[in-house]
């Protein structure tokens, strides 16, 4: 189990899909904080967050549909279908972290249900994860395309070759990458369905219109040197609202929580504790 040092404090709660269940996970005392992971993983990725938030907070994490402990809960590849099965399962309202793929999950939800968001922090997220006319800050399309391609023809090699590039940039990469190699399978292997179809909701969802609408307040934490997610998106966003802040890890990739620990978790705390 993700959090386990104080499990007199833990509760559970699961939503109910065709006969299936939502895994999740509670623990810590005070206003709650819901994390939300990213492609082809599971929440086991925010040990090391939840353990620095927990003294603070109530932590919430949950694997989502076809990932983890989820992993036989079925998911289409419909964003709002999924952010309502996400959100029936944690408590609200709430601050939430969204990673990546979690992250555009948060921001719809704050969109659609901005009474279940009071602080929105995106990490390493965007409203728009493919390149579009007038919007550069992305991986390519043909890029994108590769990766759909290659799920089919080899879904190890994707897995793996994804992780290495979430890693690629961050000091302690190769640490890192055997870390979250050995972290992807811990809870079994993530359906290729789930994985298909939230690859279809990252190249198909484009938010950017949509964020005007999102009134909490917001922080984007990026890692300059990601291959998957632009830190120059942060900088467009900062320039358009005026409730973001904006920190640029400037040696970590795609997970600066795990390359940059420690900062992470007080640039949270600071942002959280406002």
């Amino acid at each position: 189990m993700l959090l386990h040092s104080r499990s007199k404090l833990c509760w559970q709660q699961s939503y109910k899909s065709g006969g299936q269940s939502l895994y999740t996970q509670t623990l810590g005392v005070g206003s709650d904080v819901v994390l939300v992971h990213g492609w082809g993983i599971h929440s086991g990725v925010w040990e090391g967050v939840a353990a620095g938030l927990l003294e603070h907070f109530r932590v919430t994490v949950v694997d989502l549909p076809g990932h983890g402990f989820s992993r036989f809960v079925r998911v289409n590849d419909n964003l709002k279908e999924l952010c309502t099965s996400v959100a029936a399962v944690v408590p609200s309202p709430a601050a939430w972290i969204g990673w990546s793929l979690g992250g555009l999950i948060a921001q719809q939800i704050a969109i659609t249900t901005p009474e279940k968001v009071t602080r929105l922090v995106l990490t390493n997220s965007t409203p728009c994860f493919v390149q579009r006319s007038g919007w550069q800050h992305a991986i390519s399309l043909v890029t994108f395309r590769d990766f759909t391609e290659a799920l089919y023809s080899d879904y190890y090699a994707l897995l793996n070759r994804f992780i290495a590039l979430e890693v690629c940039g961050s000091n302690n990469a190769i640490t890192q990458l055997h870390y979250l190699r050995e972290l992807m399978f811990q809870r079994g292997e993530p359906i290729f369905s789930a994985l298909y179809n939230s690859l279809k909701i990252l190249g198909g969802t484009d938010l950017r219109s949509e964020w005007p609408r999102i009134a909490c307040p917001i922080m984007l934490i990026m890692g300059r040197r990601d291959r998957l997610v632009p830190a120059s998106v942060g900088e467009v966003l900062l320039r358009k609202l005026s409730n973001i802040r904006l920190k640029v890890f400037e040696q970590a990739g795609h997970v600066p929580f795990l390359s940059n620990l420690p900062d992470f978790i007080s640039e949270l705390h600071a942002f959280l504790n406002e």
